[in-house]
């Protein structure tokens, strides 16, 4: 086991030195730069000396090398868009913000997706499970900003029960997380309520129910556990998505978390943001994808690492 964590935790390096490398030659690709001549509205002298001090003087190849040695040192640069600050200094600041939000939206969404699955599963093709199931393709395709605007309307417009945004107070985390864990939720159950139904149509569920099991035993044990697979391959890569932030939400309701940034740095060409925040996804994909593996091991012990 720790062998194979390690190779893993291994391989992710070579990963993430390969990200850094596509991203930052892309990004380098894009025609003009932060500093272009008039983009600013500075002289062109200031320009060029701000141009040398981030090394766009230089060459692309050493532009990348001299970036790795910083990274080695734990040094990401500086945001062209909050210059006063560090790249990691911004993301720890506001990452945590958007961290809460995600939590929150897991401990809540996923939950009740199961839930929601497992009825519809277990009363397919009723009423109940035509509700359910319309209700969470409705979740999927609703876009989380429209969500967001409905939300604000009722409860804070219209209610006036709930702040329209801010951050700093408990009422604050209401609204964002309810907008945010309506497609999570959706998802879940829909994958839920699949793969419980593909598990209850096996061969071992009909013996079991043939030995006389109760209908409680059936579902918990030989259903839902075999059920699992197929939903934590699904499910857990959607974490990571959670995690770093929704532009939408952040925006709407006013939060000062990291979503926000993975768009205005685009806009701005804050290229060390851009990196960051790529290697950033990128770690965490890859940390997601080994848990996923690890707890294969665990739901099936035919599955050999």
């Amino acid at each position: 086991m720790a062998r194979y964590i390690l190779g893993r935790l291994l391989g992710l390096v070579f990963v993430l030195l390969a990200v850094s490398a596509v991203t930052f030659f892309l990004t380098r690709l894009v025609p003009g730069d932060p500093f272009a001549a008039g983009e600013r509205g500075l002289p062109e002298a200031t320009q060029a000396a701000r141009a040398a001090k981030y090394g766009f003087d230089q060459p692309v190849w050493r532009q990348y090398l001299s970036y790795l040695g910083s990274v080695v040192r734990g040094d990401f640069g500086v945001p062209f868009q909050a210059p006063t600050t560090t790249v990691v200094e911004l993301i720890k600041d506001t990452w945590p913000v958007t961290i809460r939000i995600g939590l929150l939206t897991i401990a809540i969404s996923y939950p009740l997706g199961i839930l929601l699955g497992f009825v519809a599963a277990v009363r397919r093709n009723s009423f109940l499970d035509y509700f359910l199931t319309f209700g969470s393709t409705l979740g999927l395709v609703l876009p989380n900003f429209v969500v967001a605007i409905w939300l604000i309307l009722l409860f804070a417009v219209r209610l006036d029960w709930l702040p329209t945004g801010g951050w700093g107070k408990p009422e604050h985390y209401v609204l964002p997380v309810l907008a945010y864990s309506l497609a999570p939720t959706a998802l879940v159950a829909r994958y839920t309520r699949t793969s419980l139904v593909d598990t209850l149509g096996a061969d071992h569920v009909r013996t079991a129910r043939a030995k006389g099991l109760s209908n409680t035993r059936v579902l918990t044990w030989h259903v839902g556990r075999n059920a699992l697979i197929p939903f934590v391959t699904v499910m857990l890569p959607e974490i990571p998505n959670i995690l770093t932030g929704s532009i939408f939400i952040e925006q709407a309701f006013r939060i000062p978390g990291l979503g926000r940034f993975f768009v205005t740095s685009t806009f701005t060409r804050d290229y060390p943001m851009i990196l960051a925040l790529v290697l950033l996804v990128a770690v965490v994909w890859g940390v997601t994808y080994l848990l996923t593996d690890l707890l294969y091991t665990l739901l099936d012990p035919r599955i050999r690492l």
